[in-house]
């Protein structure tokens, strides 16, 4: 089964922006989040390839291109294959 689009919040946990899904949802929630530049409210919101998603964290802001999708989890080299850096601040 190919996947040609992911929910946002499922997508951040298996490109391991996060640790875990429902901190992704919180991340959502609280406004730290944005797709193609407008902010993400809910975390249903579906994300396709080639979008950019824009990550506040902690320890800086993440620019991140879509460039596929996941079923499971994986480690750290599955995750990196998930996305293209953009900026990383």
């Amino acid at each position: 089964m190919l996947l040609d689009r992911q929910r946002i919040d499922r997508w951040l946990w298996h490109a391991r922006v996060v640790r875990t899904r429902s901190a992704a949802a919180s991340l959502i929630v609280a406004g730290h989040v944005r797709l193609n530049g407008a902010r993400v409210v809910a975390p249903g919101r579906e994300v396709k390839c080639d979008d950019v998603v824009t990550v506040a964290l902690d320890g800086g802001v993440r620019v991140l291109k879509v460039c596929g999708f996941a079923l499971r989890r994986g480690d750290a080299a599955a995750a990196r294959a998930l996305y293209e850096e953009v900026r990383q601040d």
